[in-house]
């Protein structure tokens, strides 16, 4: 078992996870009963969400249980336990659901776009098999422990100590493994954009990409200012000195008293 963060520890479950758990287990169950299986399918990820516009797949799916009923669904619930717990306390619930949401969206969509793109030239909208149900919450979730985790140590097959960072090469191996044997080329490149995803929303990726319009519109500013200053410095009758010094700079005295700290590069 992992040596980090609420695994083994004394943590109270977050009701977040347990309700995640809950709807899971419930829809997986669903799936084998004739008078409920009809409602669940229309909610798993398909060639409907371009063919026929259900786009509410995009969302819905990762919480739609999927598989054979056997003891390793069991397991899947348990990894989403332990690694949905530390998530959900290191970024509290706001931050969960939004990294869920936004890794089910660039997985979802991305198997959809190359799904729909395959069916243009070979005429064959081949069934998403890899990005479903629970495998998804289980890629995301592992994706999110080792980006926030990265130094943390895990025991792959609880015997050999891995370092958490690398479980997110090791899942994108683990879907390639998948893939040769699916064939499902859609899931596994949804698969690599959930991983890739989740590590650069967690890193402020987002944050970043907001953030650098308005950098660079105030560094255009900063550089017509400046060559304004120095058009300015060359002018008949406009006298220039160093700002920004204390008493001992050589402008201080100079400048009608403007000397003192804090007046930027240039003084009038």
């Amino acid at each position: 078992m992992p040596t980090f963060g609420g695994f083994g520890s004394g943590m109270a479950p977050p009701r977040d996870v347990i309700a995640l758990l809950v709807v899971v287990f419930v829809t997986f169950v669903c799936q084998f009963f004739d008078a409920t299986q009809g409602l669940i399918e229309p909610l798993r990820l398909s060639a409907e969400v371009w063919q026929r516009g259900f786009l509410w797949q995009l969302v819905t799916y990762p919480v739609i249980g999927t598989g054979n009923p056997s003891f390793w669904f069991l397991i899947e619930l348990v990894i989403l336990f332990w690694f949905g717990r530390d998530v959900y306390y290191r970024l509290g619930r706001k931050l969960f659901w939004r990294t869920l949401f936004v890794g089910t969206l660039l997985a979802g969509g991305t198997a959809v776009l190359v799904q729909a793109v395959a069916y243009l030239f070979t005429g064959l909208a081949a069934p998403i098999v890899l990005l479903q149900g629970q495998h998804v919450l289980v890629v995301l979730l592992i994706a999110a422990f080792a980006t926030l985790f990265a130094d943390a140590t895990i025991y792959l097959f609880f015997v050999l100590p891995v370092r958490a960072r690398w479980f997110l090469w090791i899942e994108i191996a683990l879907a390639f493994m998948g893939y040769l044997q699916s064939k499902d080329l859609a899931g596994f490149l949804g698969i690599c954009a959930a991983v890739g995803g989740v590590w650069f929303f967690l890193h402020g990726g987002l944050r970043k990409v907001k953030r650098s319009p308005r950098e660079a519109w105030l560094r255009l500013q900063r550089w017509w200012i400046e060559r304004k200053l120095k058009r300015m410095r060359k002018q008949r009758g406009f006298t220039v000195i160093p700002g920004g010094g204390g008493d001992d700079d050589e402008g201080g005295g100079r400048g009608g008293g403007q000397g003192g700290g804090g007046q930027g590069p240039y003084v009038n």
